[in-house]
């Protein structure tokens, strides 16, 4: 054999291999991945929208019932505090101080933030503090306040409240 014929033979060996070959066309179909993914992130997109809407929808429409209903609330921290038409505050405690008088606004030397006005005139006041009720709604009402009496300097008697009854 000569040089030519086995480069010949060398070459048709490997032209002609026992694996089949695929033609892949010159030509893609343009766009059609690009449209699947698309596609699929507009229904993702859609998905996480309708969820969000849902959660916003439910606590609205708890809040309203909560609202409307006054009744128990539970706080974070494990805190039951009440408000109904004509008592609001803490279910957690019992009281072991409770007074009835007209709320009024203000305190004296710096403590309370509001007073309670009783039969027998200002030596009679009760001042009072609270960081579970807002007095501040009830100036000028008839009240009954449950609470725990506090040490002070000024007033005769300091009361943190905890639970208020409107009694007018």
């Amino acid at each position: 054999m000569q040089g030519g014929e086995l480069q010949m033979k060398v070459a048709q060996k490997k032209t002609t291999s026992s694996q089949p070959q695929t033609l892949e066309p010159a030509i893609k179909p343009a766009g059609n991945e690009k449209k699947e993914e698309s596609l699929s992130t507009i229904v993702l997109v859609l998905i996480v929208a309708i969820v969000v809407l849902a959660g916003v929808g439910t606590g609205y429409v708890l809040a309203v019932q909560e609202q409307e209903q006054g009744g128990v609330t539970v706080s974070e921290t494990g805190s039951k505090t009440i408000k109904t038409e004509k008592v609001f505050g803490s279910l957690d405690q019992t009281f072991k101080d409770e007074v009835e008088g007209m709320l009024e606004k203000g305190g004296i030397g710096g403590e309370g933030t509001h007073h309670l006005v009783r039969d027998g005139g200002p030596s009679q006041y009760v001042y009072l503090i609270s960081s579970v009720v807002d007095l501040e709604q009830f100036v000028g009402k008839k009240v009954k306040v449950w609470g725990e009496t506090n040490a002070a300097q000024y007033a005769g008697w300091l009361m943190d409240v905890g639970k208020l009854e409107l009694l007018e």
